[in-house]
């Protein structure tokens, strides 16, 4: 009766280490690197087209991110990205026509969707996040000339693909996002598509 008491006191104190194993079978936290491009809504229509995404400029960056995850399938996410454009609108007359140097920094946070397995060799995702845009532009042109900034609201929501490539690394294959900026009281319609490496 000893022995099975020992035993069964055994068990019970190895029974949090054998849980503790069996729940880490999923990355507890990644981080990543990717390349970005922005389709930006910059508010300056082009009078030839009305092709709703020729009016828009195509700004290049980065994205960084860092991510806990909680469970298996969900993530908390921290999420950096930089976006840089220079750019000449012509309106059609020298009165009209300007340069235009534009940086769009945005800060986000929010919660990501994926199977974190260490043994899953493809992974779709979904995210969706919310935080801040700081917007930097600098205008110079025959008629107007000026500096401008702002704070504003900026969300990211979309998904995409990773891949496997060995136990430390996935490579993100591709990830596409709506990136909605609000503008004192406008919204503008961004899409960014990234593609980059994972680490954990």
């Amino acid at each position: 009766m000893r022995k099975l008491f020992m035993a069964a006191l055994f068990i019970a104190c190895t029974a949090p280490f054998t849980f503790a194993q069996t729940g880490g079978d999923y990355n507890k936290y990644d981080f990543g690197v990717l390349y970005s491009h922005n389709r930006v809504d910059t508010g300056f229509d082009d009078p030839t087209t009305t092709n709703f995404l020729s009016e828009r400029e195509g700004f290049n960056g980065v994205e960084a991110f860092v991510k806990g995850n909680i469970s298996r399938y969900v993530g908390l996410k921290g999420d950096y990205s930089f976006h840089r454009k220079s750019f000449t609108f012509n309106g059609g007359t020298a009165a009209t026509t300007f340069d235009v140097d534009a940086n769009i920094h945005q800060f986000l946070g929010g919660v990501e969707f994926k199977d974190n397995s260490r043994e899953t060799k493809v992974k779709p995702f979904g995210h969706v996040l919310a935080g801040v845009a700081h917007s930097t532009s600098d205008v110079n042109g025959t008629a107007v000339s000026f500096n401008d900034s702002s704070n504003d609201f900026a969300a990211a929501v979309g998904g995409g693909v990773d891949f496997k490539l060995n136990d430390r690394i996935d490579l993100r294959a591709i990830q596409f996002d709506w990136n909605p900026i609000r503008d004192n009281g406008q919204t503008s319609n961004n899409f960014r598509i990234g593609i980059g490496l994972i680490f954990r």
